[in-house]
């Protein structure tokens, strides 16, 4: 169960100063309300900032026992709004999101704010620095309004730990079924319908903030963007500082912008990559921002008009038999075929030129070694090290190296001094439930020496032999062939395979399927909201959002749930 008092402190404080002001203005709602609509009722004088806090509040105090979106509220929300709407009064804007309330993941450091990662021992914890991206958001007018919940160290902590659970917030639920599952062996309280990866989309989803902040190493923005109706962008590693987020592996970290529509994912995207490069983490430079920071300008509604879209089938779509093995694998059920059959009758009826199928010569390859799907990441006690050959070390030898990094960062703030101490305490406190599901991707990780030079050559012959695989002989390959814009990949299908070489990705709303099967009479399952992505080369970030916000105009299947 989540921590009262801890994490409802600040919503108790700010519910009280809620309940003494006035909410409506002038009939405007924030529910499913975009940026630019709220932004336009607050130049008209329709709406102030602290008027959006509070009803976004209100929902909040409305339907937060059923979801548990929020792992801690900002109980300083209404002063800054006021300070904000003084601002606009005195003519000064800040930027693009000057008195929008929005959320950001609770790996991502904030000041007026704990840090947790959902793990008990960092409980409380306010690091000695903001995040670069949360001072981004701040110099571009935003109120960070809550942190949200997430996968207990961003799913670092032991692989098969169902998504948004984390031992200091408990489970966290999905708004288009917040009911919990139960299945004999998943009634521990999971939900019945997954949140998608560890981000949470489900606060945005269900209207409690205008948008939020998640973070990615594998899946966790596209995958829950999916699963909760939102559209996303997963930018290339490098566009956004990662400076001030609890890190898996910088080799593939990045954070990134979950909302309703893509214009509003566009507008957080030129917020959160900011004006230049952040000398405290080199990847970023990597890739040139547009004029102005503004991605806006890549909404055209036309921009399928002659773009050329494949659908990489082989294992995202099909199931196929990789080499060595005897029976296959991949592949996705019947229903999620037939959606990703209709986007693409979409993309053709608007213009676009489909290559279907468009697959990676890395996927299809006959030889074991050359097949990118071949070898997955090591992340179970059963890849410690000496017994790990048959997987790639990159994340567990990655998360040694960059969460170390980060305790040193920290300096004499430190929770923690090494990985190995967290893993101590977590045993030490096994009946606060600190062990539910174990840690198991952190005792293989803290095998991982990065001064040892055969683990680290280990670890550079399986990074390279990823961005390899991913790059010049998967993505960038298939896409020279056919002379593509982007590739078309159901829901977070294609989000692990992009993610190896840092590579965007964009989703769109687009539909319902089947949420499983074996449940109990008379339990009805609600459908699971399903989107698809475009993914595509490094830096093309500008296409993609183009050719996303195209799609999202022409279908128009973004439904709120049902709360």
């Amino acid at each position: 169960m989540k921590r009262v008092s801890k994490a409802w402190t600040g919503l108790c404080i700010v519910l009280l100063a809620t309940f003494a002001q006035p909410v409506a203005a002038a009939g405007f709602t924030v529910v499913e309300a975009s940026i630019g609509e709220m932004q336009a009722a607050l130049r008209e004088g329709r709406v102030t900032s602290r008027e959006l806090v509070s009803q976004y509040l209100q929902r909040i105090a409305t339907y937060e026992d059923r979801i548990n979106a929020a792992i801690s509220v900002n109980a300083g929300a209404l002063a800054e709004a006021d300070a904000l709407d003084r601002e606009r009064a005195a003519g000064r804007l800040r930027g693009p999101l000057h008195g929008i309330p929005v959320a950001v993941k609770d790996n991502i450091h904030t000041r007026h704010l704990p840090t947790t990662a959902g793990t008990l021992r960092l409980e409380g914890f306010v690091p000695p620095y903001e995040a670069t991206l949360v001072r981004n958001l701040r110099e571009a007018g935003a109120i960070i309004l809550a942190k949200t919940v997430l996968t207990e160290m961003a799913n670092w902590m032991v692989i098969g730990m169902p998504n948004n659970y984390s031992a200091l917030a408990g489970f966290a639920f999905n708004p288009y079924d917040p009911r919990r599952d139960p299945r004999p062996g998943l009634d521990d309280g999971r939900p019945v319908l997954a949140t998608g990866s560890s981000s949470s989309g489900s606060g945005t989803a269900a209207s409690f903030w205008a948008a939020n902040v998640g973070t990615e190493t594998t899946t966790s923005i596209i995958g829950p963007a999916s699963a909760a109706m939102l559209a996303a962008i997963k930018p290339t590693v490098g566009r956004v500082s990662r400076r001030g987020i609890i890190p898996v592996t910088l080799d593939q970290d990045t954070a990134g912008p979950m909302a309703r529509s893509v214009a509003d994912a566009a507008i957080l995207l030129g917020v959160l990559e900011g004006s230049g490069a952040d000398p405290a983490d080199p990847a970023t430079g990597r890739c040139a921002a547009p004029a102005g920071g503004d991605y806006t300008r890549f909404l055209d509604p036309a921009s399928l008009k002659g773009a050329r879209v494949g659908v990489p089938r082989a294992w995202f779509v099909d199931a196929v038999t990789l080499p060595g093995d005897t029976k296959p694998g991949g592949g996705v059920p019947a229903d999620h075929k037939a959606m990703l059959d209709e986007a693409v009758a979409v993309l053709r009826a608007q213009g676009a030129t489909v290559i279907d199928a468009a697959d990676p010569p890395s996927v299809l390859a006959s030889d074991a070694g050359a097949n990118v799907m071949k070898k997955g990441s090591c992340s179970q006690s059963y890849a410690r090290k000496g017994v790990d050959a048959d997987c790639s070390v990159v994340l567990k030898y990655g998360f040694k190296r960059d969460f170390s990094a980060w305790l040193a960062s920290l300096g004499d703030a430190a929770p923690v001094h090494s990985l190995r101490e967290l893993r101590e305490w977590n045993l030490a406190h096994a009946a606060a439930g600190t062990l539910r599901y174990g840690q198991a991707s952190l005792d293989i990780s803290d095998e991982q020496d990065p001064a040892l030079p055969q683990d680290r050559a280990r670890y550079e012959a399986d990074r390279q032999r990823e961005l390899r695989l991913v790059g010049p002989e998967g993505v960038d390959a298939v896409m020279d062939r056919h002379r593509l814009d982007a590739l078309l990949f159901i829901g977070s299908r294609g989000s692990a395979f992009l993610a190896k070489a840092g590579y965007p990705s964009v989703a769109v709303p687009f539909g319902m399927v089947a949420n499983g099967e074996g449940y109990p009479h008379g339990f009805v399952p609600r459908p699971a909201p399903l989107g698809v992505a475009f993914g595509g080369r490094a830096c093309s970030e500008p296409r993609l959002i183009g050719i996303a916000h195209a799609f999202e105009q022409a279908t128009q299947r973004r439904r709120p749930p049902g709360l």
